[in-house]
């Protein structure tokens, strides 16, 4: 057997060679053994050792063994100084980071219920806007189911009007206002659909926005629990776990401005909309009000002229009765010259016959005496001034029936025409004035 393998080397430490600074430096049978001054040593006596160390080999081991704990009680020393020092540090970093992770969680929980304070604000604003808008929409409903009135009275009115008999049968001025008023009716009936569809569209609007609103605050109220919860924990609490992906969701996040925009933009819609429905209820108060006031002015004039036609139709009326009064006296009294003018042709006949049969009788006068003395000129005188005088009597006779006659069609046109007036009074003033006694009061055409 070689001696190279039954010598063996003493076992050296690399570590004490590459640590820098070593405090114990090599003695000299050790700088003698690493120098390598003895490289036969071991071969003289091969057969004698039997691979036992020698006692430079025993000291060089036993100095790699202490110098060996001294560098590694050495390194521990500085580990445990370092560690400590790291511990103090990432312990004070630690705090000093979840601290600041707190206040950081401190202001978005106050910036959080900053804007959920001026959602809720806005979101109680759209709601009593709203409902002041439905308030306005009833009174919209009201006041179109209020017109339905008037326009039914002017249509019935035009409709009994066109019963008037006869010349009173006449496009006057209040069957103009009638039309006016029928117009008007119809002109606000379609501005009050107009304005309740503008209405109908701004309370949607007014809930859109108000949803979007309760929306955000209900993220807002979710994130303000969470941060809140967030804020809370601490090295103590018991509900805490590994999240170890819970930091690789950043990316996906919005930035803050983004958030705050958002929010801002939310607002802005409802201001926007706050500010469009209080103009909306501003326009449909002044619309309101204008109509019932338009619609009762209309209601006056036609009222007013409705009595001056009903005044007219009285004096009328009047006249046409006293000139029938007037006519009932003349027929009366021509009836009566009528029977005096006969009576007189009736006198007439007998002093006629008497004065004829005279000369009927002179007429058979014997020879010479059938002369035209004195009683003959006078009895053809009387003869003749009896039968004018008849003439006359019946010229005058003929002229009374006539005149009768003219005085009976007047009293039948005064008669008819009385009758007209009658009947025109009881369709102004007792089925159209009394109908329009049921004129809606301007309250109710207010919507109210």
């Amino acid at each position: 057997m070689s001696s190279e393998v039954l010598v063996s080397r003493p076992h050296f430490d690399s570590r004490s060679v590459a640590q820098a600074g070593d405090p114990l430096p090599p003695t000299d049978a050790e700088a003698t053994f690493m120098e390598g001054l003895h490289p036969s040593s071991g071969l003289a006596t091969a057969g004698y050792r039997s691979a036992k160390y020698s006692a430079e080999e025993w000291h060089v081991n036993n100095f790699s063994t202490l110098h060996q704990a001294v560098i590694d009680r050495n390194n521990a020393e500085r580990i445990r100084h370092e560690s400590k020092t790291l511990y103090a540090e990432t312990e004070a970093g630690t705090l000093r980071t979840q601290a600041e992770g707190t206040r950081h969680l401190g202001e978005r929980l106050q910036d959080i219920h900053f804007w959920k304070s001026e959602l809720q604000q806005h979101i109680e604003k759209l709601l009593a806007e709203t409902d002041l808008l439905l308030r306005q929409k009833r009174r919209l409903l009201k006041a179109l189911d209020a017109t339905e009135i008037p326009f039914a009275i002017a249509t019935d009115n035009l409709t009994c009007r066109e019963r008037r008999l006869g010349p009173d049968l006449v496009k006057d001025r209040v069957e103009e206002e009638l039309l006016k008023e029928v117009e008007l009716i119809r002109s606000i009936q379609a501005l009050l659909k107009r304005t309740l569809s503008q209405a109908v569209n701004q309370i949607k609007c007014n809930r859109d926005a108000k949803q979007t609103l309760e929306l955000d605050w209900s993220d807002k109220y979710q994130a303000y629990s969470l941060d809140d919860q967030c804020g809370r924990y601490n090295n103590m609490s018991t509900d805490t776990q590994y999240h170890p992906n819970s930091a690789n969701l950043q990316d996906q996040l919005c930035n803050r401005d983004a958030w705050v925009c958002s929010t801002q933009d939310n607002l802005s819609v409802a201001q926007r909309e706050e500010q469009a429905s209080v103009e909306l209820r501003l326009l449909v108060e002044r619309v309101l009000q204008e109509t019932a006031e338009d619609l009762r002015v209309q209601c006056s004039n036609v009222d007013q002229a409705f009595s001056q036609r009903c005044l007219q139709l009285t004096e009328a009326k009047t006249q046409l009765e006293l000139h029938l009064t007037q006519i009932l006296d003349q027929i009366g009294a021509q009836e009566r010259n009528m029977v005096s003018l006969q009576k007189a042709l009736y006198d007439k006949e007998a002093p006629l016959r008497v004065a004829q049969s005279r000369l009927h009788q002179r007429s058979h006068r014997p020879h010479m005496e059938l002369c035209r003395d004195n009683p003959q000129f006078s009895l053809v005188g009387e003869v003749g001034q009896i039968s004018q005088t008849m003439s006359s009597l019946q010229q005058q006779l003929s002229a009374a029936r006539s005149s009768l006659s003219h005085l009976e069609e007047s009293r039948m046109a005064l008669e008819k025409d009385i009758g007209c007036k009658t009947h025109s009074l009881l369709i102004d003033r007792e089925k159209c004035m009394s109908h329009r006694t049921r004129y809606p009061t301007i309250i109710a055409l207010s919507g109210y």
